[in-house]
């Protein structure tokens, strides 16, 4: 029994320890944004039919993870180097700024999900600004992968 105690509590301090890498949690933030843009770019394109269910789960993630964002404890000093990152030293340079970015991102997706879009007009002005968040934050803060 306390073979068994051990393990699950080496396994427990192991999964908390993978969520202590700063870069490892932003990056799956990041990851679930993609996911879910991804998931209603068609819609908002036209490719696709509009969904009401599609487009409010994806914008409950999107606000779920804007509100995760916890700069100081994402983006600390240290983790603008090394480790394999996109993250630009811009961040760091300009925390203030990158503050003001994260805050607008979690303002206008809490916007979005709080006006339950219910048809393809409501919803491309709210993807609109959306989206534009994310361009923007990208064109400032992140290295293009060539």
């Amino acid at each position: 029994m306390k073979r068994l105690v051990l393990a699950l509590s080496a396994l427990a301090l192991a999964g908390t320890a993978a969520f202590a890498d700063p870069i490892a949690e932003r990056q799956a933030i990041m990851k679930a944004n993609g996911k879910a843009l991804k998931s209603i770019a068609g819609i908002a394109k036209g490719a696709e039919p509009f969904d009401v269910d599609v487009v409010m789960a994806a914008l409950k993630t999107l606000n779920d993870d804007a509100q995760k964002i916890d700069v100081a404890k994402l983006f600390p000093e240290g983790t603008e180097t090394g480790g394999d990152t996109t993250a630009s030293p811009k961040i760091w340079e300009d925390m203030e700024g990158f503050q003001k970015a994260v805050e607008k991102f979690r303002t206008d997706t809490a916007a979005a999900v709080a006006a339950a879009p219910a048809d393809l007009d409501a919803f491309k002005a709210e993807f609109g600004k959306v989206s534009q968040n994310c361009g923007s934050c990208h064109e400032t803060f992140r290295i293009k992968k060539g």
